[in-house]
């Protein structure tokens, strides 16, 4: 498995602004959605999250728009863990258009590990810390 997730998106009317082009709003969610599917695949749903009694919630996210993405267009979207701390980790985004190879958009978000009882922040479990290791920088896709 490699240590990055990738997926296609494709385009619809639903992500579209006044603007005619793919809205902010929209990048945050196809982060945070790539990010949980990321996670199910390693086996960290959130039903194995509950088990533990915890989840992950957001502290930051950074964007870079570098060009527009349009009506149509098949987005491949990447994403992988880039540092792994005692109770955050930071994972960073890439999507790609896919008919001419062009970085749409590129961001980080980072993710703290907290008690679902209490929102407070804990030590990540070595167990999901094993199943997230960083990628270096030259592994990036």
């Amino acid at each position: 498995m490699p240590n990055y997730y990738q997926t296609r998106i494709q385009v619809g009317e639903e992500a579209i602004d006044v603007n005619g082009h793919v809205n902010n709003v929209v990048f945050v969610q196809w982060m945070q959605d790539i990010a949980f599917a990321d996670s199910s695949r390693r086996g960290w749903d959130g039903a194995a999250l509950e088990k533990l009694g915890s989840t992950w919630v957001i502290r930051t996210h950074f964007i870079t728009y570098h060009r527009s993405a349009l009506l149509g267009d098949t987005l491949i979207a990447y994403t992988w863990p880039s540092e792994v701390r005692r109770a955050s980790a930071l994972r960073k985004y890439k999507f790609v258009r896919e008919a001419d190879g062009k970085v749409i958009a590129s961001g980080e978000s980072d993710w703290v590990y907290v008690n679902r009882s209490d929102g407070r922040p804990r030590q990540i479990e070595e167990a999901l810390r094993k199943d997230f290791p960083p990628l270096e920088p030259e592994e990036e896709p």
